[in-house]
């Protein structure tokens, strides 16, 4: 795995690539950039090694690093990297996986390569910016942004064990156990999400396929699903759509 380091602090930069390599042995710093007309020449260059993950600064010697991202409608996946914290909802905006506040913390840099691996696998075989076009070209919503007092977080669709309404409100909850309100409703949600991976078992709950922990055939025509993370209450696929749960179990 290739990955290009866009940073105009020698210590940053070192400190960031030594983590890299203490993490994954299997990711390969091509270069280390301070500026964003060096990063430019550097990827419009056909005789270099396409990067297949670029930590990206934002405030560099010579430019704003989203310059970069809008000159070469740039989309290789990126995580963020700044001291400061106003540009996150921009940064989201972008073919971003993450954004991590210097001084960078091992487990939200561990965190971000883990979601962006996770991110790679559900691609069909390609590199560089072709699997990156992939990501971007993909049907379904694959991220969300969600807040939580001043801090601001980004999910994938592989993270979150089922979409909720509780309280007229929509809650997703990820497979961590945490839980984040959304701006979508579930209606909404059915034609986002991706239908192999997640379904409406009633007007309250859509589940993700890997969240099911067992099934239970209460009578012939009535399910009883048991969740991980636990619901907190007794779920049940309502009984209009047995047959059409079923279906998606076995496709």
């Amino acid at each position: 795995m290739n990955v290009l380091i866009v940073e105009d602090e020698y210590f940053s930069a070192e400190r960031l690539r030594k983590m890299i390599a203490n993490m994954d042995a299997s990711m390969h710093v091509l270069a280390v950039i301070p500026s964003v007309f060096e990063t430019i020449a550097y990827l419009q260059n056909e005789a270099n090694t396409s990067p297949d993950l670029i930590f990206l600064d934002i405030h560099l010697e010579d430019d704003n690093g989203f310059r970069i991202v809008e000159s070469l409608n740039l989309t290789i996946p990126v995580i963020f990297t700044t001291a400061f914290d106003e540009y996150a909802l921009k940064a989201f905006k972008t073919n971003s996986i993450d954004y991590l506040l210097k001084p960078i913390n091992p487990l939200e840099l561990q965190a971000s390569l883990v979601k962006f691996k996770k991110l790679n696998a559900t691609l069909p075989p390609a590199s560089g910016a072709n699997a990156a076009e992939a990501l971007v070209a993909e049907k379904y919503k694959d991220r969300f942004l969600c807040t939580a007092g001043s801090r601001i977080f980004t999910f994938t669709s592989i993270e979150i064990a089922y979409f909720v309404i509780e309280e007229k409100a929509t809650f997703l909850r990820l497979f961590d156990g945490r839980h984040f309100a959304v701006e979508y409703s579930l209606d909404k949600l059915s034609q986002l999400m991706d239908p192999a991976q997640f379904f409406r078992i009633n007007r309250s709950l859509m589940i993700s396929i890997t969240a099911i922990r067992n099934i239970h055939a209460i009578t012939a025509g009535k399910l009883k699903i048991d969740l991980d993370p636990a619901l907190g209450q007794e779920t049940y696929v309502s009984a209009d759509r047995v047959s059409a749960f079923k279906n998606w179990l076995g496709r």
